[in-house]
């Protein structure tokens, strides 16, 4: 039987008085990839960014291996094992590559052994990080902004990654290559959970799927059944 890594019951977030998640209810199975989709203001970005404990839920239980982890302050929770790549990319532009994958691995303390290990796992992923490692942010290409991004979030060696909106901006090709690696830091054992606005791509390799609209989960189940179901086909995948 699988277990639910992640765990979220009747969260309730509001940003000032609008009220961004009304009851959201998600499970993510330890191994899977599970994706969140919907329009946008759906509150997708804002589930994430509930987990990580940037924003504080008002209400509901949010449960990481066991432990409820929603009221812990968001650099506890990466140490508990979860990274999020924000949506936008957000590389530091003045820092070099290099400088930028360490400032992920902050969790792990001084441990040069362990940050030493992670940069060598993320440059496997990204070579071109490693041709890259002694260039500033600012001056990547937004294909490589954003495999530094997801860099910087494997750096803390995570159970579970967030992924927000990972091919928004990127030319078709980058964005192939990006769901690849997707597939791939899967295969290595980490958990996803992926918010994104192509819809078809992400339910292609997702094995769960959440439909949000207006803060609500309205929808939920296999990848595979929600790329076939009629609602999300009309909805989402542009299909008449």
């Amino acid at each position: 039987m699988s277990v639910a890594l992640l765990r979220i019951e009747n969260l309730h977030t509001y940003y000032g008085r609008v009220h961004a998640l009304k009851g959201v209810n998600v499970e993510v199975e330890e191994g899977a990839i599970a994706t969140l989709i919907g329009a946008n203001g759906a509150g997708k970005t804002t589930t994430l960014r509930t987990i990580s404990g940037l924003i504080r839920p008002s209400e509901g239980r949010i449960e990481f291996g066991g432990q409820v982890i929603n009221g812990m302050p968001a650099h506890r929770i990466v140490g508990e094992g979860i990274s999020h790549a924000p949506e936008g990319r957000q590389v530091f532009t003045t820092l070099t590559v290099m400088e930028n994958l360490n400032m992920g691995a902050y969790s792990l303390g001084g441990d040069r052994e362990a940050i030493e290990e992670n940069r060598e796992r993320v440059f496997s992923l990204f070579p071109r990080l490693e041709e890259r490692k002694n260039q500033l942010g600012g001056t990547l290409s937004g294909g490589e902004q954003q495999m530094l991004t997801i860099g910087r979030a494997l750096m803390a060696r995570p159970r579970l990654l967030m992924l927000d909106e990972p091919s928004l901006g990127l030319a078709p090709m980058l964005v192939k290559a990006i769901f690849e690696t997707i597939r791939e830091i899967n295969a290595r054992g980490v958990t996803v959970l992926l918010v994104e606005q192509n819809a078809r791509a992400a339910l292609k390799i997702a094995h769960q799927g959440y439909v949000l609209e207006t803060g609500r989960v309205v929808l939920s189940g296999p990848a595979e059944e929600l790329l076939r179901d009629e609602r999300v086909r009309k909805a989402y995948l542009g299909e008449q």
